[in-house]
């Protein structure tokens, strides 16, 4: 009986940490999407090595 709920309380963490690193990879995607359009998207003012973020 023990050892079916450890297998089934493995189960359930193996599914939740597969959904979160698959959630996970959608948001660095979008982060990374976002990176690159600050790239493209900068303004030309000030000099020529402006960067689009303040750090």
């Amino acid at each position: 009986m023990i050892a079916l709920l450890f297998v089934l309380l493995v189960i359930l963490l193996l599914f939740g940490a597969g959904f979160a690193l698959h959630l996970l990879w959608w948001v660095a995607i979008a982060v990374l999407v976002l990176w690159l359009l600050g790239f493209v998207a900068r303004g030309s003012s000030g000099s020529s090595r402006a960067r689009w973020y303040r750090w």
